[in-house]
């Protein structure tokens, strides 16, 4: 029995990544796309979720419209890594058109998705939380019928990418990543930021994963450019996440997702998110000595198998 997958997304060029290492998986079933402000805007998050799935050759697959901003703030786009539309600032002129997108609302969907397949559908969040959030409050048991719960997002060791504490999907909607880890009492597994740097694949096997002879590579290849020249740079060469590998945040979570082995060593703690401080604002906590008095944990990734995850990379675009 395939894996249904539900994703939710603000689709720039590592959530296209990680959208197509699912898409290559022949055990997986990709139930729906809900989108969601972030990289760029949410009307760019579903222009460049369609062009991923054309890409593939997949658009049955329903993509539906989600937040347009966060629960409280403004907000905050990634243009100068992923491009300003997102995908690079790569043109298509074949592209497909909004029209495409459902009418029925993200949250919605994902409420109707989940409630249609109770206990079956593992949740892969690879954005801003906001959709997640709504969702639980128009119908608080939606968690609870969940398998499980996938995150790309937070940090262990308060290294900020976006604040200078914050990672950028948690910082973008810090008071939506509250909601989800103090509400989501489901199976919940964690990527945060720190995990992900220390689990770089090398610019060398980038260049040989780009230069493999399929329409998806050259179509990764298009939009990528813009990311591999901003991680090299100068500055981000002074950065924690340094130039000295390639890191694909989203695609570990969806790895996760799409294969139970792929995490090797994980923490188990409760968490939670930081609202109020100045330079804290959007910051994950992890307990690690009980004092929030929790009874949820999550699952947070450590160590994962390198090697699979070359191999699905790999797959993804062949």
């Amino acid at each position: 029995m395939r894996k249904k997958l539900l994703v939710d997304a603000d689709c720039g060029t590592d959530d296209a990544q990680a959208i197509m290492l699912a898409l290559a998986s022949p055990r997986v079933q990709l139930l729906g796309i809900t989108c969601v402000h972030g990289n760029t805007t949410v009307e760019n998050v579903c222009r460049n979720t369609l062009r991923v799935l054309q890409a593939c050759s997949k658009l049955e697959i329903p993509v539906f419209k989600g937040a347009a901003k966060p629960i409280l703030g403004n907000c905050i786009h990634a243009g100068h890594f992923h491009g300003e539309d997102g995908l690079g600032d790569a043109p298509d002129p074949h592209a497909p058109g909004l029209d495409l997108v459902q009418e029925e609302g993200a949250v919605s969907a994902m409420i109707r998705i989940v409630n249609e397949n109770p206990g079956e559908v593992s949740l892969v969040a690879m954005a801003p939380l906001t959709n997640l959030a709504l969702a639980v409050k128009m119908d608080p048991s939606l968690p609870s019928k969940l398998k499980r719960l996938y995150i790309m997002g937070g940090n262990t060791e308060s290294r900020g990418n976006t604040t200078v504490c914050g990672e950028f999907n948690f910082a973008a909607d810090p008071e939506a990543a509250y909601i989800v880890l103090n509400e989501y009492q489901c199976l919940t597994y964690l990527a945060c930021w720190e995990f992900t740097c220390y689990s770089k694949l090398s610019w060398e096997f980038c260049d040989a994963w780009l230069a493999q002879n399929t329409d998806k590579a050259r179509f990764m290849d298009r939009i990528y450019q813009r990311s591999i020249e901003a991680a090299q740079s100068e500055h981000l060469q002074k950065e924690f996440v340094a130039g000295t590998g390639f890191v694909s945040c989203d695609a570990y979570a969806m790895a996760a997702a799409v294969d139970d082995s792929f995490v090797v060593e994980s923490d188990h703690y409760p968490v939670s998110v930081e609202l109020t401080g100045t330079h804290t604002r959007g910051m994950m906590i992890m307990d690690t000595v009980g004092l929030l008095k929790k009874s949820h944990k999550a699952f947070i990734m450590k160590k994962v198998d390198m090697e699979k995850f070359k191999q699905m990379m790999m797959a993804a675009l062949q």
